[in-house]
């Protein structure tokens, strides 16, 4: 019974692997020469944050995953709130 959870946690484990891999191709697929790009990049990262979520599950610490669900929304929405009122100023 042991030998099919560890199979099982090591198959998450791999797709949330795949999916940080796909995030990264998508951080560097994007330039900076575009308008409002880290809005772009945020939203990019939460495929990150669902697969380390996804990982932490795995990995029986389900109340750290919880925390990360929670918290994690709100340091996106202060980077990307703190950097539209940085542009205003800047023009």
């Amino acid at each position: 019974m042991d030998d099919i959870i560890t199979l099982i946690r090591s198959a998450i484990m791999i797709i949330a692997a795949i999916l940080i891999v796909l995030t990264a191709i998508g951080l560097l697929r994007y330039k900076d020469d575009k308008d409002k790009i880290l809005y772009a990049r945020v939203h990019i990262l939460g495929v990150a944050d669902m697969a380390c979520i996804v990982a932490l599950i795995a990995l029986n610490a389900p109340y750290l995953a919880i925390i990360y669900l929670f918290l994690t929304p709100f340091a996106s929405h202060a980077i990307a709130n703190a950097y539209y009122y940085g542009e205003e100023k800047n023009d």
